[in-house]
């Protein structure tokens, strides 16, 4: 199975507030990924889910057929990504963490099985959290957002990457991937390397 990521949030960003813009980078990112049938590596487990309820905390409200960008509209920068960062923080904190236990658990492993942990690159606060909360070292876990910010949809794949290319991860390794992302909608998926 082919995975890839990608997002131009320079796009839909506004350069003015300051609560987004130093947050959000452009990326993309693949991995070739199958899975494991009786053998040894591929994808272990996943766990998906998500919650409308809280689709307000990080959205874009205009853009589209449903709220076109007009002329008169234009500089109310609807078309950009707006964000509730403490509800944001919250959020995402509770639910990466509630589905890296989820997608541990269908593997049948524990977080001490785990060589490396992989989170959304969302926020370095965020990602400390949740270290703490699974209790497992911030050694454990890979973190490159002071390069590239927050690349969305394309940070797990890029970071995967970049954990295989250092020796982060090697050949047998159990890797915990969990993100979280707008609408809102989380997950965790356990591979073996």
């Amino acid at each position: 199975m082919l995975v890839i990521g990608a997002e131009k949030l320079s796009t839909i960003t506004d350069w003015t507030e300051r609560n987004t813009c130093v947050l959000f980078g452009d990326g993309a990112g693949a991995a070739i990924l199958r899975h494991r049938d009786g053998g040894s590596h591929g994808v272990i487990s996943t766990h998906i889910a998500s919650d409308g309820e809280f689709a307000d905390i990080l959205w874009m409200p205009g853009g589209g057929s449903r709220h076109s960008i007009t002329r008169e509209n234009a500089d109310d920068h609807l078309q950009t990504i707006k964000m509730s960062g403490k509800e944001v923080y919250k959020q995402a904190v509770t639910a990466m963490v509630d589905a890296a236990k989820k997608a541990l658990d269908k593997a049948g492993l524990t977080i001490d099985d785990i060589a490396c942990v992989i989170p959304h690159q969302a926020n370095v606060r965020i990602i400390e959290a949740i270290a703490d909360r699974l209790k497992i070292p911030v050694e454990k876990v890979f973190v490159n957002l002071d390069r590239y910010g927050n690349t969305s949809a394309a940070a797990v794949a890029i970071a995967l990457d970049e954990a295989n290319r250092s020796g982060r991860i090697k050949a047998g390794d159990y890797v915990l991937m969990i993100v979280f992302g707008g609408g809102l909608t989380w997950a965790g998926s356990v591979i073996e390397w």
